[in-house]
């Protein structure tokens, strides 16, 4: 039985409004799919860019050298392309050059077949009145919560 692997972007959800999200594949080498599957990987800080080309890479994604490569380790904050069809990629493009969204990646994971997937989303980002609001209401929810945990 194969561990799962679930790396989270958890502060996207609360500097941007998620849009629309996509499932994208992703290039990788031999030793950084090894260091993914051991969990050594950070898609926090990172965001997603068009080359001139129309191709899509994942800029600032942090996979750490794997422990035992040798001259054949990879850099740890390297580009890395991200295989999606061509209508996505040419929906997400227009709308990135049109009206000026972010794509961000939101979690990596490994699929059934073994295969390292990154979940990327067009969002919006927040202005801090909305992060305000956020804050607040996480905050009611959890009063909420603690309200209804001692009726029980």
């Amino acid at each position: 039985m194969q561990k799962t692997i679930n790396i989270q972007n958890k502060k996207a959800r609360f500097l941007y409004e998620i849009l629309d999200k996509y499932t994208a594949g992703i290039v990788l080498t031999g030793t950084e799919i090894k260091s993914i599957r051991s969990s050594k990987a950070s898609i926090a800080e990172s965001f997603c860019e068009f080359n001139e080309a129309g191709e899509l890479f994942v800029i600032n994604a942090t996979i750490e050298e794997y422990a035992f490569g040798n001259y054949y380790n990879h850099r740890p904050k390297a580009e890395r392309k991200l295989l999606l069809n061509k209508k996505e990629l040419k929906k997400l493009l227009k709308e990135v050059q049109n009206t000026g969204l972010t794509i961000i990646p939101l979690r990596l994971f490994i699929n059934e077949k073994g295969y390292a997937k990154l979940d990327i989303a067009l969002a919006k980002g927040k202005k801090l009145y909305d992060k305000r609001e956020s804050i607040k209401d996480r905050d009611n929810k959890r009063d909420l919560d603690r309200i209804k945990k001692a009726y029980k």
